[in-house]
This record gives structure tokens, sequence and C-alpha cells, in this order.
């Protein structure tokens, strides 16, 4: 038994010692779960940690899809030299050809000095050696295919991080309206780019990173932990051709006039659609450039665009009626001893309605508000009020310059502020807001919501669209709106923009020269007035299709009327945009014995364009079977006559007679390098037809 009993007590004290052991543990552990969790957490934080990985944000579109901003991918490239399936035997065999080929490719260092760096990053044991920052996806492409990156992550140690660049590949076009990335606190916030961010940005995804040294972190594996989905692409209502139309013509009368800046926006009339928005202020070096969205967020006095309105309010109270006559006296009327003068010496005289707007008498309008709305100007105020001029568009582009009209009572109303606001002063709006006005009358009454996007697209397919949205159906009565329209083709025609005239279409508009305030000294500052000139107004006239508004301001060269600053900028904007708009055009298609006399010239090319193209014209064709998809074309008296030209491959075809654009499909498709030299019809080509091709063959067309 005493065996027995001393066997028990040693088992029991091992027992014993082992139950505390477990204890003490078991204790452990929940000390450092619970006292010391956030100790412990800590320093894992300082080793591994969760980095944002950005979603590709979506493309922003011309309304025919051409890119306005897109986000190009760069990338950095690393490499781990101490990667455990690198081993010694395939690095020193391929070390040599690696660095040749980043010589090759980056060309910023030797050969010799790539190898160096290679060599002794990995005898530092380098897990994240840098390579290059940059990096295209073209050349990223090649680089995959480098002795050792070839062999991918593990056995090859290459790395690489993507990064992606905004662009804008039309460089000026829109800028400010397209909008541009702020990454500090406030995020994104100008222009398309900021007000549709939420669609643009996409969901971030998140990779896992360990720390290997000193700010240096490497991802622990080549997937994310969490995928990013790529934003949505937003198609927008610009139309590049006319967005350049417009902005070339702003640019050459600033240069003309030395202005300080200049907008012009042109909107469809019955969409609200903004087809072309330009904005352009003289920079340090008197280079124009887009810096700030004048359009949007440029809240001045306007002058006489805004008569129109005053005008309106008077015609729908039944005060007057374009016939009733006004006298303007010689030119100056007072009130309160305050003068208001109109720009022609010794004045008007007496005349009608009509043409105290067509002149723009100062005098004949305000003798107009201040007969019918003296001791009544709330009434007046109202009923500007009920036109929405004093509320904002409600567009989403952030930054929209506040409306203000003063209103009786107001601290700042006086004995001269009717009259002063019935000329465009003592009010403030942005040229936007006095588009949106005037394509109203041109639009029948019809207020729309400018807009500036169409439609969301994901992966190609439309997810969502935008409609024209309703402001107000009826500004005012229709009644009212057929004179308004009078007045404003009245003013094209017979007066202060007959510059304008021309006989293909009419122009409606009202000319505007305001002197511009400034907030310390008044409308005058060293004995000198600073103007802002303006011009709104819509065309073709007899049936509106788009509205445009343009504003130049501090013309200098001692020119600043509207119609002389202004005015020529929407005039060669209207003229261009008629010309190319085939829906314009119609009443000229629609002549089918407008050709008959007159058969075009016609380039060769593809088949079924040039029948779309003779369809659409009226323009007879002779095809005489021709079974290919390329033709020649031969003009004749009475038609267009097709030939067949064939196209074989492994053989230089004719592409004689042809445009650069056909010409150019088709070398390139046989495999040919072409260097084009000219513009019009294609009359020399460097190799003969018929000529077999050879790899690497270049050709030299020749256009006249």
């Amino acid at each position: 038994m005493g065996v027995k009993k001393d066997i028990l007590l040693r088992v029991g004290f091992v027992y014993v010692i082992m139950l505390a052991l477990a204890i003490v543990i078991i204790g452990k552990v929940v000390y450092l779960q619970t006292i010391e969790k956030n100790k412990w957490d800590k320093a894992n934080t300082l080793t591994m940690k969760d980095i944002t990985i950005d979603a590709n944000r979506g493309d922003i579109c011309a309304d025919d899809g051409r890119l306005l901003a897109s986000s190009l991918p760069y990338y950095e490239i690393r490499m781990d030299l101490k990667s455990e399936a690198l081993s010694n035997k395939i690095f020193n065999e391929k070390v040599d050809s690696l660095a040749l080929c980043l010589s090759n490719l980056f060309g910023d260092k030797l050969k010799s000095e790539y190898k160096r760096q290679l060599i002794s990053a990995r005898f530092r044991g380098e897990r994240y050696h840098l390579i290059k920052r940059k990096v295209n996806y073209k050349q990223l492409k090649q680089l995959k295919q480098f002795p050792l990156f070839r062999l991918g992550r593990y056995k090859g140690g290459v790395i690489y991080s993507q990064e992606n660049k905004r662009i804008q590949p039309f460089v000026n076009l829109a800028s400010r309206t397209i909008g541009y990335l702020n990454k500090g606190e406030s995020g994104t916030i100008v222009g398309i780019e900021g007000a549709f961010n939420r669609e643009l940005k996409g969901i971030n995804g998140i990779k896992l990173m360990q720390k290997i040294s000193s700010n240096v972190w490497m991802p622990i594996n080549d997937g994310n932990e969490v995928e990013p989905q790529d934003g949505k692409d937003i198609i927008t209502t610009i139309d590049i051709n006319i967005q350049d139309v417009a902005q070339n013509a702003l640019l050459k009368q600033l240069k003309k006039h030395d202005a300080g800046h200049g907008c012009v926006v042109l909107m469809e009339v019955k969409t609200g659609e903004i087809k072309a928005i330009t904005n352009l202020t003289r920079d340090k070096l008197g280079n124009y450039r887009e810096e700030y969205n004048y359009a949007i967020g440029e809240s001045t006095e306007p002058g006489s665009t805004f008569k129109l309105a005053s005008l309106i309010v008077a015609l729908e109270d039944g005060y007057v009626d374009l016939d009733d006559s006004v006298d303007t006296g010689d030119g100056v009327v007072k009130y309160y001893g305050f003068p208001v003068r109109d720009s022609k010496i010794g004045g008007h005289g007496k005349i009608t309605v009509k043409q105290v707007f067509e002149v723009s008498s100062n005098v004949g309008i305000s003798k107009i508000i201040t007969k019918y709305y003296y001791n009544n100007e709330k009434k007046f105020v109202k009923r500007l009020y009920s036109m929405h001029l004093n509320e904002k568009t409600g567009i989403e582009i952030k930054g929209e310059g506040k409306p203000y009209i003063k209103y009786p009572g107001d601290p700042l109303w006086s004995g001269i502020s009717l009259p002063q606001i019935s000329i465009g002063y003592e009010i403030r709006l942005t040229p936007l807001q006095i588009l949106t006005f005037y394509n109203a009358i041109a639009n029948d009454g019809e207020m729309v919501k400018p807009r500036f996007v169409k439609a969301i697209k994901d992966h190609g397919d439309i997810i969502k669209t935008y409609g024209t949205e309703v402001i107000n159906h009826s500004i005012c009565s229709k009644s009212t709106i057929k004179k308004a329209k009078k007045m404003l083709e009245g003013v094209v025609e017979e007066g202060t923009a007959r510059n304008l005239r021309n006989s293909d279409y009419k122009i409606a508009g009202k000319t505007g020269t305001a002197q511009i305030a400034n907030r310390k000294y008044g409308y005058k500052y060293k004995s000198k007035i600073s103007y802002q000139a303006s011009f709104g107004g819509y065309f073709p006239a007899d049936n509106p299709k788009y509205s445009c508004i343009v504003v130049v301001n501090a013309p200098l060269n001692n020119v600043y009327y509207g119609n002389l600053v202004a005015g020529p900028v929407f005039k060669e904007i209207a003229d261009k945009v008629y010309s190319i708009d085939i829906d314009l055009q119609k009443n000229i298609i629609n002549n089918n014995n407008i050709l008959a006399d007159k058969i075009p010239y016609s380039k060769s090319g593809y088949k079924k364009d040039l029948d779309n193209v003779c369809a659409a014209l009226s323009i007879p064709v002779a095809k005489n079977n021709t079974n290919s998809d390329w033709v020649v074309t031969t003009k004749t008296n009475s038609n267009i006559l097709y030939q067949n030209r064939l196209i074989k491959s492994k053989v230089v075809p004719n592409v004689k007679g042809m445009g650069a654009k056909d010409a150019l499909f088709i070398l390139e498709n046989v495999g040919l390098k072409v260097t084009v030299e000219g513009a019009g019809a294609v009359t020399e080509q460097s190799i003969l037809p018929g000529t077999r091709i050879k790899k690497g063959n270049e050709i030299t067309i020749k256009l006249i």
C-alpha cells in the first residue's frame, strides 16, 4: 500500500502542477485578449493594413459618345527580390537580359546600371524594389513578357499596382463644365465630374498590405480582398463640333477686342439640352483659357437684354401694345435728379413701343414702366418673379450664381430703382439664367430647365435617361409671346443688330451693353467705365431650334456695344450650326429639282455610304450591276455612275479618287503603313496598284 500511495501522491502532484499551468495559460490568454487587446491590435496594425483600391472612374462623353473625360491607367512596377521561388540560378541567368529589356523599354538608364541595381537589391533582400513609376498600359504589356517577369509574381518577383489619371482628350473644350477632381477634404466639387460623382466613382476595392520596412508596404497576394466596381459613364448633351465652333468664335472676338473674359451657351430650344458652353478668360500671360464657369456662376447686371422682360410685363398687363407711341424726347430723362440716357445723341423723338425695343431706348423703356407701375412697383416685380427670373435654374452643376431682383421695401430700394430695373440695372442674373428666359420665348412660352446630361451607361447599356424638365408651361400668354417674338425679330431686321441680318435664315435676339459696377468704386474707376457686351436670341426665327447667349466682359479698343462685340460671335456660331445641321436644311433636301441641272462631283468610296448620301440628296445613280463593296464614281450630265473596285488580299489596292478616310481604311487593312499628304481626293500613291505586298511596306498617298 505504501508504494501505491506514493504513486498516487506523485500523480496527484503532477496533475495539480499541470492544472495550475493550464490556469495560468488560460488566464494569460484572457488577459492578452481583454486587458492588453488594444496594445496588440495596435501592433498588428503597424505591420498589416488594408488599403483602398480605387475603382475605374466612369467616362464623361459627348452626345455622340466621343470622350470628354476619361481615366488612363498608369502603373508602378516593383520587384520582390527575396521571393522564395526566385532561385539564385534563375536570377543569375536572367538578370542580364532583364536589365537590357528594361533599358530598351524606358531608355532612362543603361543596361549596366539596371543590372547593378537589381543585383544590389537582391543582395540586400529587398522585397519591394522600385523599378519604374508611371508606366503606361502598353509598356506594362511589354514588361510582362520580359525575362523573369514572364514567370509571374512568385517565380519572377514582379509586382505592379495601378493608379488612374484623369484626362480630357479635347483639353480646353468645355473643360470647366466637364469639371475636375479635387482630392482634398471637400472631394470632387467642379462641373459634371462633381454633379455626377456618385455615379462616376464606382465602388472601391480593398487590398491587404504588409509592412516590410520603414514606410514600404507590399501586397500580401495578387488578388484583392474586395474587388472594385467600375464607375458608370455619363453621356452629356455637348456636341463636340458645335462646341469647337463656339469656342473658336468667342476666342477670335476676345482677342480682337482685348477683352477680359467671355462666355457662350448654345441651347436646344425644345429640350433644354446644352449643345455648347465655353468660358474663356485672359491669364497673366495674355492667353485665353477656361478658368471659371462665367456662364453658370457669374451674376451681373444684364443691361438691355433685360428690357424684353420689362416690356413683356407691360404687354401682359395690357398697358401698352406694339403700335402705341412713346415720346423719348431728346434722349434724356431724369428720375429724382438721376439721368437716364439713350445712346443716340439727340434722342429718337416719338416712336412706337416696338421701335423703343428695336433701338434699345433706355428712355422709352423706363418711361413706359414708370408711367404704369409708379406707386405699384410690387405688381411689376411680382410679374417678373412669376416668370421665374428671381430663381436659379436648378441645374445639377454646383456654383450657379444666385439671381437678384430687388423687391419694394428692400433696404436698398430707392426712387430710381423702378426705372433702373426696367433697363437691366439694380438686378443680377447669370448668362444661363437670361438664356433660359429667352429660350422660353423661342419655345412659345414654355420654360425648360437647362440640361447637361442625357443618360447614364453601365458597360455600354443605358441604365438611366434624363428627359426635358419643364419649369413653367407658360410664362405669359400666347399673344404676348407673339409680340415678344416680333420685337426680337425687329431688333435684327430694323434695330440695333442689323449687322446680323442674312438672306438664308432669320435671327431673333436682343443686344445688351451694360456698365460694370465695381463694388468699391461704382461704375467709374479712374475716370474709366468698364462695359459688358451681350447678345441673346435664337434661330431660325420662324421655327426656332437653338437659342444662344454671348457675353463679353470688359472689351477695350473703344468698342463695347453688344451688336459689335457679342453679335458677331452669335452670328458666326449660328451660320456654322445652320450649315451643318441637316434638320435645318430640309427645305433644300426636299427640293428634288435642285440638283436636276447640276450633278455634283463625288469621290470614289464605300458603296453603302454613297448610296445613303445620294438617296438623301436625291442624286440619281447608275449602278451598272456593281456588286463590289467599294466603287469608282464618275460624274455624268444626268447621274453619278458606279463601277466596281475590287480589293484583293496581299496586293496593293487602287485608292485613287478616294477620300483619306476610305483610303486609309483599305490600305491599313491589307497591312500597309500609310503616310498621308494633302487633303481632298487621292491623286497619287507611291506603290503601284497590283504590286505584291511585302511585310513592312510603307505607302505614301497624295491628296488634292
